[in-house]
């Protein structure tokens, strides 16, 4: 949750050759001679067109018309790592302002003894003795500045700069999200119990694999960490493969699976306030980010929405979108394994996540 919750809070053309070559069995292909002899004077084979050929015709100008649309890119390829474009220095400059943000953050917001969450989370917690309605209250406090925050990105950065804004949103969000993902670990098993299935054979298993696909799902934004550090200048971007193939919205879709993931396993109304709060957040920045990227990119955006789809492999199975037979080569790539090494360990730093957060007895 807590790696969820934090990661999400970023901001997150391969070129085939034209299809339209010319070639003899194409309907438009120059006309051939007969054979003929002294005796019969040469003629065209012009036999009449029938209706089942114009059909053809129509038929086969759209499928190439289609895959010559699918086979250009407008957008970015996605999670490209290319080693020798990438500079020591960047990475020493990212480790250091990583460090600094974290002990800044724990100075001024983790720490009880120092930190402004406590307060923030009892006042909070005064508005409501209801667990599940104090979690969605946090949700939604996340959510407005956060989405807000995206929402006027266009505007702050030409006010004072892609750097300076990326630090401030990220000096608001991080902390917000901390508190959130804090508060639903401590409450987590306080609600009413709804449904009890860990005992079902294999439900742990199932649900744990799930658990791993959805983050596949839920950082595409992510790639570049040196943007999401301002170390690099921070862009918005407009990727089209990889994991945009199979839904335009990935995080959606892997937060879906995330909190299903979760609210089967605990059971409880706490889980399901959890679940509510982060699906709604993340069906309205689907519909923000859609917006955004219409006005920023215009007709490419709108090429790259009519191949892609929301549901997963819905313009796949529709032929909107087709994949390219190398398209596993799109995840062989380090920003892809990175993430699975993050999962993983997340996965087995959950005792450790659990304990510093009971610590803090927000």
């Amino acid at each position: 949750m807590a790696t969820s919750i934090m990661l999400s809070t970023s901001f997150s053309s391969t070129h085939h050759p034209s299809l339209f070559r010319p070639s003899s069995s194409l309907p438009f292909s120059k006309p051939k001679l007969l054979s003929h002899s002294s005796s019969n004077p040469p003629c065209w084979n012009t036999k009449p067109l029938s209706l089942h050929h114009t059909f053809n015709f129509t038929s086969l100008a759209r499928s190439l018309t289609k895959d010559q649309e699918n086979s250009t890119l407008v957008g970015e390829d996605s999670a490209v790592f290319d080693l020798t474009k990438q500079k020591i220095s960047s990475w020493i400059y990212f480790t250091a302002v990583l460090g600094v943000v974290l002990f800044v953050l724990n100075v001024a917001w983790i720490d009880n003894s120092t930190g402004l969450s406590k307060a923030f989370v009892d006042a909070v917690s005064s508005l409501s003795d209801s667990h599940e309605v104090v979690m969605l209250i946090l949700f939604l406090i996340f959510a407005v500045f956060h989405s807000g925050m995206a929402s006027l990105r266009d505007a702050g950065e030409k006010l004072i700069g892609e750097r300076a804004f990326r630090v401030i949103f990220a000096g608001i969000s991080l902390p917000l999200a901390v508190t959130t993902v804090v508060y639903f670990i401590n409450h987590r098993y306080d609600g009413v119990q709804l449904w009890q299935l860990q005992s079902i054979p294999g439900i742990h298993s199932f649900l744990w694999l799930s658990n791993f696909i959805s983050f596949f799902f839920l950082y595409p934004s992510t790639f570049n960490l040196l943007e999401v550090a301002a170390v690099d200048k921070p862009k918005v971007h407009l990727w089209e493969t990889g994991i945009i193939r199979i839904t335009r919205h990935p995080q959606l879709v892997g937060q879906v699976i995330w909190c299903l993931a979760h609210t089967v396993w605990i059971g409880n109304s706490v889980a399901v306030a959890a679940s509510i709060g982060l699906i709604s957040h993340h069906l309205f920045g689907a519909w923000n980010g859609d917006r955004r990227l219409a006005i920023r990119f215009g007709e490419d955006f709108e090429k790259v929405k009519r191949r892609t789809s929301i549901v997963p492999f819905a313009a796949i199975l529709d032929g909107r979108q087709r994949l390219p037979k190398d398209f596993y080569k799109e995840f062989i790539r380090l920003p892809y394994l990175a993430i699975t090494a993050v999962t993983l360990g997340a996965y087995f730093a959950h005792p450790l996540m659990q304990t510093a957060s009971y610590n803090l007895h927000w």
